[in-house]
């Protein structure tokens, strides 16, 4: 299976030539390691950057250039920098091209939760409500199933929801899965694992039509 990496190379392979894309908090920010050769894109992040680059490398991070996340960034050549309100009239105009979001759970007609857990604090929803509310292209970077071995991937949501019927394509550390009116329909399965294995991962209906290739990272 892949590891967190290994989903953001993946979810990489989706980008295109000259697209806007905003990364969320978690594994989607990995995203921006991963850009091919050949293309540009911007990335957007709602704190207030247009233009982030790759992580820097150790010793040569500066605090004051973080991501929505809080995590230091780098900046390519033509960044700007401008305040939520601008930032969210971006997100809310449908300025952005492509939304990359993590989640704690996606039905199997694209519901995410991926806000708050039931009993736990939190500081808020942050910028996720609007994403999933104005964006018409958005990808789940996730795990599979949760550190029990339950899936994530269900029939319905139990956690409070973050958007209804929005997510059109999910990259875990087994599968690509596009969601669609009848289910999870699998594209693609990790090196090494198996359609049956995605099979047991999976609680919502998986979609299995033909030969299922492994995923091409490189």
């Amino acid at each position: 299976m892949l590891d967190k990496n290994g989903i953001a190379r993946r979810i990489a392979k989706e980008l295109r030539d000259g697209y806007f894309v905003n990364l969320g908090i978690g594994i989607p920010t990995l995203v921006a390691n991963y850009i091919p050769q050949g293309i540009e894109v911007e990335f957007q992040s709602e704190n207030g950057v247009l233009g982030m680059g790759p992580f820097p490398f150790e010793g040569e991070e500066d605090a004051d250039i973080i991501n929505a996340g809080k995590q230091t960034i780098t900046t390519m050549p033509g960044a700007s920098f401008f305040d939520s309100a601008t930032s969210f009239n971006m997100i809310r105009g449908q300025h952005v091209d492509l939304t990359i979001l993590g989640a704690m759970e996606v039905s199997e007609n694209g519901d995410i939760a991926n806000w708050k857990i039931p009993g736990k604090m939190v500081k808020g929803m942050g910028g996720a409500m609007d994403l999933v509310a104005s964006a018409e292209n958005i990808i789940v970077a996730m795990m599979h199933t949760n550190r029990a071995g339950a899936s994530k991937l269900l029939r319905k949501c139990s956690l409070p929801l973050t958007g209804v019927n929005c997510v059109k394509k999910v990259v875990t550390n087994m599968a690509v899965l596009e969601v669609t009116n009848e289910g999870f329909k699998l594209l693609e399965r990790a090196p090494g694992v198996s359609v049956e294995d995605i099979q047991k991962a999976t609680e919502g209906m998986l979609i299995i039509d033909g030969n299922i290739p492994e995923m091409i990272l490189d």
